[in-house]
């Protein structure tokens, strides 16, 4: 199956009194390497929302087949300094399947819906 995540996420007041090209260098060295460890199993796209939203700054699409990666990749991105430091804190997280009721269809005409 394949899954979709959104995980929303807020930017502190710490991360904007930073400079921006201080935000790029945390960026840069913690958050996508971490992403890039788990890009062959987890696809990440990424949305600003501030200038919509008043409950939280930016918003991330995932995709995967494998939940387990999705979570191995939330384990490295809390243990980099920006999570871990306060930096970014994550919000409401959304999961669904895709076309799962066509799935569920086929197996009810399989007789494997169990």
């Amino acid at each position: 199956m394949k899954y979709g995540i959104v995980l929303t996420y807020t930017v502190t007041e710490r991360w904007l009194a930073l400079s921006r090209e201080e935000r790029n260098a945390m960026r840069e060295a913690h958050l996508e390497p971490a992403f890039a460890a788990h890009a062959d199993r987890v696809r990440a796209r990424f949305f600003d929302a501030e200038a919509f939203s008043g409950r939280i700054s930016d918003f991330v699409v995932l995709e995967t087949e494998d939940l387990g990666a999705y979570y191995f990749l939330i384990e490295a991105l809390r243990d980099t300094p920006v999570v871990a430091g306060g930096y970014l804190t994550f919000g409401e997280i959304f999961l669904g399947v895709e076309d799962g009721f066509h799935r569920y269809e086929q197996a009810l005409a399989d007789g494997t819906d169990r």
